[in-house]
C-alpha cells in the first residue's frame, strides 16, 4: 500500500507565502516525478509544477518566479514552497507520484488527499 500525505495548506493574506508537504509512504521501490496540482471551485485540475527524480522542475505559466517545487529523495517528500500568494492561487493542492513499488513493477500514478489553500486579498 502507497500513501501520499499533503500538509501546510491553510488561509493566508495576499502577498503572503506557504510551504506545502507531501510524504509518500509505504511499499516503495522508486519514485520518478512528483507533482503538485490544484482544482479551484467550478475548474479543471491543472499543473502547478513537477520535479523529476534528478531534480528537473517544470512549472504553470502563472506561477514561474513565485513557486519553488524541491523534493527530498530519502525522504521521500516534494515541497512547494508559496511566495507572494495572489487570490486567484486559492484552490484544493494536491499531491502526484509515479511510484514504482517492485523493481519489476510498472510505475503507477498516486494522489494525496488534497489540501486547501485560501489566500484573501
Amino acid at each position: 500500500q502507497v500513501q501520499l500525505v499533503e500538509s501546510g495548506g491553510g488561509l493566508v493574506q495576499a502577498g503572503g507565502s506557504l510551504r506545502l508537504s507531501c510524504a509518500a509512504s509505504g511499499s516503495i521501490f522508486s519514485i520518478n516525478v512528483m507533482a503538485w496540482f490544484r482544482q479551484a471551485p467550478g475548474k479543471q485540475r491543472e499543473l502547478v509544477a513537477a520535479i523529476t527524480s534528478g531534480g528537473s522542475t517544470t512549472y504553470k505559466g502563472s506561477v514561474k518566479g513565485r513557486f519553488t517545487v524541491s523534493r527530498d529523495n530519502a525522504k521521500n517528500t516534494v515541497y512547494l514552497q508559496m511566495n507572494s500568494l495572489k487570490p486567484e492561487d486559492t484552490a484544493v493542492y494536491y499531491c502526484n507520484a509515479g511510484i514504482k513499488r517492485t523493481l519489476l513493477a510498472d510505475f503507477e500514478e498516486y494522489w494525496g488527499q488534497g489540501t486547501q489553500v485560501t489566500v484573501s486579498s
